[in-house]
């Protein structure tokens, strides 16, 4: 069975961009499996794009090939590449998409991508994800090694990001780093930097809370609860409603937690 082929992208569902990739792949691999994460990474958002990518793809299974592109500087010096980290491979630009995927996942293998094999006839200045991620994935699913991509890489491209504060009067600092679906507001602070403490006061911008919650329904509808979701982090909600609407809350909003 072919490997898995999964796409990321910041395209849309709209436009022609995401089918064109697809139409691509099964054209130079007419078996791939090809299963479409989202398309709805805000354009030019390779922040978010990093953040999605370390958050979906570990629960993808061993093998699979990821094609990420979110991509604000296609067509410059930016290097296309194919990587191998943890269980997974990627082919996406070298623009910082795979730092928090790579701080949990080593990386094995870092080439930027030259081989012609990996590439379409013709490359637009303009469609990358079409003329050489999407014929990239479809080389390594037809088998071809990750080493004939092309030139070896020692390092990547990583992107600044905001590392939680921690200080001897027992207070932590961060930030929300991210604004879901649901107007849940995702900090960067983790269940492990609460260890064994009991925090007693929790500021999220303008507003303050007193305990960490176990679920959203600890709190009547409408009312704003903190506590921490599926992934350990701790996050602001608003049992059926949106914290972003209703809080003001925005990636970047400071986040302090007191013991």
């Amino acid at each position: 069975m072919a490997p898995l082929i999964t796409l990321t992208t910041d395209f849309g569902t709209r436009d022609a961009y995401a089918a064109v990739m697809k139409g691509v792949i099964l054209n130079f691999c007419p078996d791939a499996r090809v299963v479409e994460l989202t398309h709805d990474i805000p354009p030019q958002d390779v922040f978010e794009g990093a953040l999605f990518l370390a958050e979906a793809a570990p629960y993808f299974p061993p093998g699979t090939i990821h094609c990420v592109v979110v991509d604000p500087g296609v067509g410059t010096a930016r290097l296309p590449i194919v990587v191998s980290a943890g269980d997974h491979i990627f082919a996406c630009p070298d623009n910082g998409v795979l730092t928090l995927y790579t701080r949990q996942h080593p990386i094995h293998e870092a080439r930027m991508i030259t081989n012609p094999r990996f590439m379409r006839g013709s490359i637009s200045a303009t469609f990358h994800g079409r003329d050489i991620f999407a014929p990239a994935v479809a080389a390594l699913t037809r088998g071809v090694p990750i080493q004939d991509a092309g030139e070896r890489l020692t390092a990547l491209t990583m992107l600044e990001i905001p590392e939680v504060r921690k200080s001897e009067e027992g207070l932590i600092e961060g930030i929300v780093m991210h604004v879901d679906h649901f107007g849940n507001a995702i900090t960067n602070i983790n269940r492990v930097h609460f260890g064994d403490r009991t925090a007693t006061e929790i500021r999220i911008g303008l507003h303050r809370f007193s305990s960490v919650h176990e679920t959203y329904g600890d709190v009547e509808p409408g009312h704003a609860v903190v506590l921490f979701g599926s992934s350990d982090y701790l996050e602001i909600a608003v049992h059926r409603g949106n914290a972003r609407k209703q809080l003001g809350l925005a990636r970047g909003t400071r986040v302090e937690v007191r013991f």
